[in-house]
């Protein structure tokens, strides 16, 4: 299992209070069971540290995982990303929550609804701004979304592979360094045969895929 760089950085600034991760998304991420996987992970892997997700949603199920986790997120099912950076969403929950560390899986909507993807990065910019906004040395993580083929969007899978070309290219422009925007490609090798239970929405195997790889870059 890769061991990240990021985190040892982060606690070196971050004193003895808990770092506060906030899990930004749609339906991917709440119900999200790689919350639950990665909440795991990082607690396994680094016993010392003082690991908290925060967020205005709570939730927990996750059935096929046994062990316990920390439920808070910032998941919205059905939400744009366009929407919650236009009409002021995300500046109440960071007020509520302000979070050192957001990571972000969001898009999937937009791409479903048919926005066009220069006005997809634009939200994208907003929001950056806005968690700047909260905490100026604020850290992002950006994934690059998993692939999602849906009955009634035949053209969905490439705009998607267009969209995370693009979040590739604004990454590098938009990244700073007091407060960094790290990379993560959820989309490589993710099969949404295989990974999802509808062609968008991961299962199990999905969950544990999306887990490790955010787990890398933390």
């Amino acid at each position: 299992m890769k061991f990240s760089l990021l985190f040892p950085i982060l606690f070196s600034t971050i004193s003895v209070n808990a770092l506060k991760i906030m899990p930004l998304g749609d339906s991917i991420t709440n119900p999200g069971c790689w919350r639950a996987i990665l909440y795991n992970l990082l607690n396994s892997y680094h016993p010392a540290a003082q690991i908290s997700f925060v967020g205005t949603q709570v939730s927990s199920g996750c059935d096929f995982f046994k062990g316990s986790y920390d439920g808070r997120n910032e998941g919205h099912a059905g939400w744009l990303a366009t929407d919650i950076a236009n009409n002021g969403h995300l500046v109440e929950w960071l007020k509520e929550t302000k979070p050192d560390v957001v990571m972000m899986h969001l898009g999937t909507n937009d791409v479903w609804r048919g926005i066009p993807t220069e006005k997809i990065i634009e939200a994208y910019g907003k929001m950056v701004e806005q968690m700047r906004g909260s905490k100026r040395d604020v850290k992002i993580l950006v994934a690059k979304i998993i692939p999602m083929n849906p009955g009634n969007c035949p053209s969905c899978y490439q705009k998607v592979i267009e969209l995370n070309r693009a979040i590739g290219s604004w990454v590098l422009r938009k990244a700073t360094q007091e407060s960094p925007i790290t990379l993560v490609d959820q989309w490589r090798g993710f099969d949404t045969a295989r990974e999802t239970s509808d062609g968008v929405h991961p299962n199990a195997e999905g969950d544990q895929r999306i887990a490790v790889r955010w787990y890398g870059a933390v």
